[in-house]
Protein backbone atom coordinates (compact mmCIF):
# COMPACT_ATOMS: atom_id res chain seq x y z
CA UNK A 1 0.00 0.00 0.00
CA UNK A 2 1.13 3.56 -0.63
CA UNK A 3 1.30 4.39 3.07
CA UNK A 4 3.75 1.56 3.63
CA UNK A 5 6.15 2.30 0.77
CA UNK A 6 9.86 2.63 1.37
CA UNK A 7 11.03 6.18 2.07
CA UNK A 8 14.31 7.31 0.53
CA UNK A 9 15.17 10.11 2.90
CA UNK A 10 18.01 11.40 5.00
CA UNK A 11 19.10 9.56 8.17
CA UNK A 12 17.25 12.07 10.40
CA UNK A 13 13.92 10.91 9.00
CA UNK A 14 14.73 7.33 9.91
CA UNK A 15 14.23 8.24 13.55
CA UNK A 16 10.61 9.25 13.03
CA UNK A 17 9.36 6.23 11.06
CA UNK A 18 9.27 2.47 11.50
CA UNK A 19 12.12 0.42 10.11
CA UNK A 20 13.17 -3.05 9.13
CA UNK A 21 16.23 -4.60 7.48
CA UNK A 22 16.89 -4.21 3.77
CA UNK A 23 18.03 -7.81 3.26
CA UNK A 24 18.28 -11.07 5.24
CA UNK A 25 21.38 -11.85 7.29
CA UNK A 26 22.37 -14.94 9.26
CA UNK A 27 24.71 -16.25 11.94
CA UNK A 28 25.62 -19.58 13.56
CA UNK A 29 26.89 -20.45 17.01
CA UNK A 30 26.07 -22.13 20.31
CA UNK A 31 23.69 -21.27 23.11
CA UNK A 32 25.37 -19.91 26.23
CA UNK A 33 23.31 -21.89 28.73
CA UNK A 34 22.06 -24.96 26.84
CA UNK A 35 25.25 -25.33 24.80
CA UNK A 36 23.46 -26.62 21.69
CA UNK A 37 24.18 -25.44 18.14
CA UNK A 38 21.88 -22.68 16.89
CA UNK A 39 21.46 -20.81 13.62
CA UNK A 40 19.52 -17.61 13.18
CA UNK A 41 18.37 -15.83 10.04
CA UNK A 42 17.06 -12.29 10.43
CA UNK A 43 14.60 -11.20 7.75
CA UNK A 44 12.82 -7.96 6.86
CA UNK A 45 9.25 -7.63 8.15
CA UNK A 46 6.31 -5.36 7.27
CA UNK A 47 5.39 -2.35 9.42
CA UNK A 48 3.57 -3.05 12.69
CA UNK A 49 5.07 -6.56 12.89
CA UNK A 50 7.46 -5.92 15.76
CA UNK A 51 10.18 -8.47 16.52
CA UNK A 52 8.97 -12.05 16.08
CA UNK A 53 10.96 -15.23 16.69
CA UNK A 54 10.16 -18.21 14.44
CA UNK A 55 11.20 -21.72 15.55
CA UNK A 56 12.02 -23.30 12.19
CA UNK A 57 12.59 -26.65 13.92
CA UNK A 58 9.01 -26.60 15.29
CA UNK A 59 6.78 -26.00 12.25
CA UNK A 60 7.73 -22.29 12.15
CA UNK A 61 6.03 -21.59 15.48
CA UNK A 62 5.99 -17.84 16.21
CA UNK A 63 6.78 -16.09 19.48
CA UNK A 64 6.53 -12.27 19.53
CA UNK A 65 9.17 -10.47 21.59
CA UNK A 66 6.75 -9.07 24.15
CA UNK A 67 6.58 -8.75 27.92
CA UNK A 68 3.40 -10.83 27.72
CA UNK A 69 5.46 -13.89 26.71
CA UNK A 70 8.27 -13.72 29.26
CA UNK A 71 8.75 -17.15 30.84
CA UNK A 72 11.95 -16.96 32.88
CA UNK A 73 14.29 -14.18 34.01
CA UNK A 74 17.01 -16.06 35.94
CA UNK A 75 20.47 -15.48 34.39
CA UNK A 76 18.80 -14.80 31.01
CA UNK A 77 15.47 -13.65 29.62
CA UNK A 78 13.40 -16.39 27.98
CA UNK A 79 10.17 -16.14 26.02
CA UNK A 80 7.50 -18.83 25.83
CA UNK A 81 4.19 -19.23 24.04
CA UNK A 82 2.07 -22.38 24.20
CA UNK A 83 4.96 -24.29 25.73
CA UNK A 84 7.51 -23.31 23.05
CA UNK A 85 10.64 -21.60 24.37
CA UNK A 86 13.17 -19.08 23.08
CA UNK A 87 15.99 -18.56 25.58
CA UNK A 88 18.63 -15.85 26.07
CA UNK A 89 16.93 -13.24 23.91
CA UNK A 90 18.31 -10.13 25.63
CA UNK A 91 21.46 -9.50 23.56
CA UNK A 92 19.72 -9.60 20.18
CA UNK A 93 16.75 -7.59 21.45
CA UNK A 94 19.11 -5.03 22.97
CA UNK A 95 20.73 -4.49 19.59
CA UNK A 96 17.42 -4.23 17.71
CA UNK A 97 16.10 -1.74 20.27
CA UNK A 98 19.18 0.49 20.39
CA UNK A 99 19.92 0.42 16.67
CA UNK A 100 16.35 1.39 15.80
CA UNK A 101 15.01 -1.83 14.26
CA UNK A 102 11.24 -1.90 14.80
CA UNK A 103 10.28 -4.91 12.68
CA UNK A 104 12.12 -8.17 11.99
CA UNK A 105 11.52 -11.89 11.74
CA UNK A 106 14.14 -14.00 13.51
CA UNK A 107 14.22 -17.57 12.24
CA UNK A 108 15.95 -19.87 14.72
CA UNK A 109 16.43 -23.63 14.60
CA UNK A 110 16.95 -24.22 18.32
CA UNK A 111 15.67 -23.10 21.71
CA UNK A 112 18.41 -20.54 22.46
CA UNK A 113 19.75 -17.52 20.58
CA UNK A 114 23.46 -18.13 19.84
CA UNK A 115 25.79 -16.24 22.16
CA UNK A 116 28.41 -15.57 19.42
CA UNK A 117 31.23 -13.62 21.16
CA UNK A 118 29.13 -12.83 24.25
CA UNK A 119 28.45 -9.22 23.29
CA UNK A 120 26.05 -7.33 21.05
CA UNK A 121 28.73 -6.37 18.54
CA UNK A 122 28.23 -9.30 16.11
CA UNK A 123 24.53 -8.42 15.87
CA UNK A 124 25.37 -4.74 15.27
CA UNK A 125 27.63 -5.87 12.43
CA UNK A 126 24.81 -8.00 11.00
CA UNK A 127 22.53 -4.95 10.93
CA UNK A 128 25.23 -2.91 9.21
CA UNK A 129 25.59 -5.71 6.66
CA UNK A 130 21.84 -5.85 6.07
CA UNK A 131 21.16 -2.12 5.90
CA UNK A 132 18.04 -0.45 7.24
CA UNK A 133 14.81 0.19 5.36
CA UNK A 134 12.51 3.00 6.46
CA UNK A 135 8.74 2.85 5.98
CA UNK A 136 6.13 5.61 5.83
CA UNK A 137 4.44 4.39 8.99
CA UNK A 138 5.19 6.78 11.87
CA UNK A 139 7.07 5.33 14.81
CA UNK A 140 5.11 5.46 18.08
CA UNK A 141 7.20 6.04 21.18
CA UNK A 142 6.31 5.04 24.72
CA UNK A 143 6.75 8.20 26.79
CA UNK A 144 6.94 7.88 30.57
CA UNK A 145 4.68 10.39 32.36
CA UNK A 146 5.64 9.94 36.00
CA UNK A 147 8.35 8.29 38.03
CA UNK A 148 8.00 4.68 39.16
CA UNK A 149 10.41 2.39 41.03
CA UNK A 150 10.83 -1.27 41.90
CA UNK A 151 13.19 -2.25 44.73
CA UNK A 152 14.22 -5.05 47.05
CA UNK A 153 17.26 -6.76 48.61
CA UNK A 154 19.42 -3.68 48.22
CA UNK A 155 18.57 -3.35 44.52
CA UNK A 156 16.46 -0.72 42.82
CA UNK A 157 15.34 0.30 39.35
CA UNK A 158 13.56 3.56 38.57
CA UNK A 159 12.17 5.14 35.45
CA UNK A 160 11.48 8.88 35.28
CA UNK A 161 10.04 11.15 32.58
CA UNK A 162 12.46 12.37 29.89
CA UNK A 163 12.25 13.42 26.25
CA UNK A 164 15.04 11.00 25.29
CA UNK A 165 16.10 7.47 26.20
CA UNK A 166 18.57 7.98 29.04
CA UNK A 167 20.24 5.20 30.97
CA UNK A 168 22.09 5.17 34.29
CA UNK A 169 23.58 1.87 35.44
CA UNK A 170 25.30 1.22 38.78
CA UNK A 171 26.80 -2.19 39.66
CA UNK A 172 28.96 -3.70 42.38
CA UNK A 173 30.87 -6.99 42.38
CA UNK A 174 33.37 -7.91 45.08
CA UNK A 175 36.38 -8.35 42.80
CA UNK A 176 39.53 -6.20 42.52
CA UNK A 177 38.93 -5.54 38.80
CA UNK A 178 35.25 -4.69 39.21
CA UNK A 179 34.04 -3.25 42.52
CA UNK A 180 31.68 -0.29 42.04
CA UNK A 181 31.10 0.77 38.43
CA UNK A 182 28.83 3.48 37.05
CA UNK A 183 27.67 4.41 33.56
CA UNK A 184 25.36 7.16 32.30
CA UNK A 185 24.53 7.89 28.67
CA UNK A 186 21.86 8.73 26.15
CA UNK A 187 21.06 5.60 24.17
CA UNK A 188 21.39 6.21 20.44
CA UNK A 189 22.64 3.99 17.61
CA UNK A 190 26.02 5.71 17.74
CA UNK A 191 26.57 5.57 21.48
CA UNK A 192 25.26 2.03 21.72
CA UNK A 193 27.48 0.66 18.95
CA UNK A 194 30.53 2.36 20.41
CA UNK A 195 30.02 2.20 24.17
CA UNK A 196 27.70 -0.73 24.94
CA UNK A 197 27.58 -3.33 22.16
CA UNK A 198 31.21 -4.58 22.50
CA UNK A 199 30.80 -5.42 26.23
CA UNK A 200 30.71 -9.18 26.81
CA UNK A 201 28.80 -11.33 29.26
CA UNK A 202 30.90 -12.25 32.27
CA UNK A 203 31.18 -14.49 35.30
CA UNK A 204 33.43 -15.47 38.19
CA UNK A 205 35.48 -18.67 38.34
CA UNK A 206 34.30 -19.57 41.85
CA UNK A 207 30.68 -19.67 40.66
CA UNK A 208 31.16 -21.86 37.59
CA UNK A 209 30.59 -25.26 39.19
CA UNK A 210 27.43 -24.12 40.93
CA UNK A 211 26.02 -22.63 37.73
CA UNK A 212 26.76 -25.77 35.74
CA UNK A 213 25.09 -27.85 38.45
CA UNK A 214 22.01 -25.66 37.85
CA UNK A 215 22.08 -26.56 34.14
CA UNK A 216 23.50 -23.18 33.10
CA UNK A 217 26.51 -21.95 31.04
CA UNK A 218 27.00 -25.30 29.29
CA UNK A 219 28.15 -23.42 26.20
CA UNK A 220 30.36 -20.88 27.97
CA UNK A 221 34.05 -20.56 27.17
CA UNK A 222 36.68 -17.83 27.01
CA UNK A 223 35.69 -17.02 23.42
CA UNK A 224 32.15 -15.99 24.40
CA UNK A 225 32.39 -14.78 28.01
CA UNK A 226 34.73 -12.89 30.31
CA UNK A 227 35.79 -14.96 33.31
CA UNK A 228 37.26 -13.33 36.40
CA UNK A 229 39.42 -15.47 38.67
CA UNK A 230 40.58 -14.49 42.14
CA UNK A 231 42.73 -11.55 41.12
CA UNK A 232 42.36 -10.96 37.42
CA UNK A 233 40.72 -11.93 34.15
CA UNK A 234 41.38 -15.25 32.42
CA UNK A 235 40.66 -14.12 28.83
CA UNK A 236 43.57 -13.60 26.47
CA UNK A 237 43.66 -9.87 25.71
CA UNK A 238 41.92 -8.90 28.94
CA UNK A 239 38.92 -6.58 29.07
CA UNK A 240 37.54 -4.47 26.26
CA UNK A 241 36.65 -1.70 28.75
CA UNK A 242 37.84 -1.24 32.31
CA UNK A 243 34.14 -1.15 33.27
CA UNK A 244 33.04 -3.90 30.88
CA UNK A 245 30.77 -5.59 33.48
CA UNK A 246 28.77 -2.39 33.98
CA UNK A 247 28.47 -1.84 30.25
CA UNK A 248 27.28 -5.40 29.72
CA UNK A 249 24.69 -4.99 32.47
CA UNK A 250 23.47 -1.92 30.56
CA UNK A 251 23.27 -4.05 27.39
CA UNK A 252 21.14 -6.65 29.20
CA UNK A 253 18.92 -3.95 30.69
CA UNK A 254 18.19 -2.45 27.27
CA UNK A 255 17.35 -5.90 25.94
CA UNK A 256 14.81 -6.41 28.70
CA UNK A 257 13.32 -2.94 28.15
CA UNK A 258 12.82 -3.90 24.50
CA UNK A 259 9.98 -6.11 25.71
CA UNK A 260 7.95 -2.91 26.10
CA UNK A 261 7.51 -3.19 22.34
CA UNK A 262 7.97 0.53 21.64
CA UNK A 263 10.96 2.89 21.64
CA UNK A 264 11.26 4.41 25.09
CA UNK A 265 11.29 8.06 26.12
CA UNK A 266 12.38 8.05 29.74
CA UNK A 267 15.35 7.92 32.10
CA UNK A 268 16.06 4.45 33.50
CA UNK A 269 18.22 4.28 36.63
CA UNK A 270 19.32 0.75 37.57
CA UNK A 271 21.11 0.21 40.88
CA UNK A 272 22.53 -3.34 41.04
CA UNK A 273 19.42 -4.62 39.26
CA UNK A 274 19.19 -7.82 37.21
CA UNK A 275 16.84 -9.51 34.75
CA UNK A 276 14.10 -10.18 37.31
CA UNK A 277 13.99 -6.57 38.45
CA UNK A 278 14.17 -5.28 34.88
CA UNK A 279 11.13 -7.35 34.02
CA UNK A 280 9.34 -6.25 37.19
CA UNK A 281 9.70 -2.66 36.00
CA UNK A 282 8.45 -3.51 32.51
CA UNK A 283 5.44 -5.31 34.00
CA UNK A 284 4.72 -2.42 36.34
CA UNK A 285 4.73 0.05 33.45
CA UNK A 286 2.55 -2.03 31.15
CA UNK A 287 0.03 -2.83 33.90
CA UNK A 288 -0.67 0.86 34.59
CA UNK A 289 -1.68 2.95 31.53
CA UNK A 290 -1.48 6.14 33.60
CA UNK A 291 2.32 5.81 33.63
CA UNK A 292 2.80 6.37 29.92
CA UNK A 293 1.38 7.53 26.63
CA UNK A 294 2.18 6.77 23.01
CA UNK A 295 3.32 9.62 20.79
CA UNK A 296 4.99 10.28 17.45
CA UNK A 297 8.01 12.54 17.11
CA UNK A 298 7.23 14.58 14.00
CA UNK A 299 8.42 17.86 15.42
CA UNK A 300 10.97 16.69 18.00
CA UNK A 301 14.60 17.31 17.01
CA UNK A 302 16.73 14.21 17.23
CA UNK A 303 20.44 13.59 16.72
CA UNK A 304 21.13 12.38 13.15
CA UNK A 305 22.14 8.75 12.87
CA UNK A 306 25.41 7.72 11.30
CA UNK A 307 25.35 7.28 7.54
CA UNK A 308 27.41 4.13 8.12
CA UNK A 309 24.42 2.46 9.72
CA UNK A 310 21.54 3.65 7.55
CA UNK A 311 21.28 3.35 3.81
CA UNK A 312 18.51 4.48 1.53
CA UNK A 313 18.74 1.71 -1.04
Amino acid sequence: MASELLLRKTPENHLHFETTLQRPVSARGFGLHHGVPASIRILPAPPATGIVFIRTDLDRFRIPASWEHVARVAYATSLMRQGVLISTTEHLLSVFYSMGIDNALVEIDSLEVPILDGSGLPFVELIRQAGIRTYRRKRRYLKILREVSVEGNGKRITIAPADRFLLTCDVFFDHPLVGSQYLELEVSPETYAREIAPARTFGFSQELDQMRAMGLIRGANLDNAVCFNGTGVMNHGGLRFTDEPCRHKALDLIGDLALLGRPLLGHVIAERAGHAMHFALVSRIMSDPTLYRFETRDDAPRRPASALLYSSG
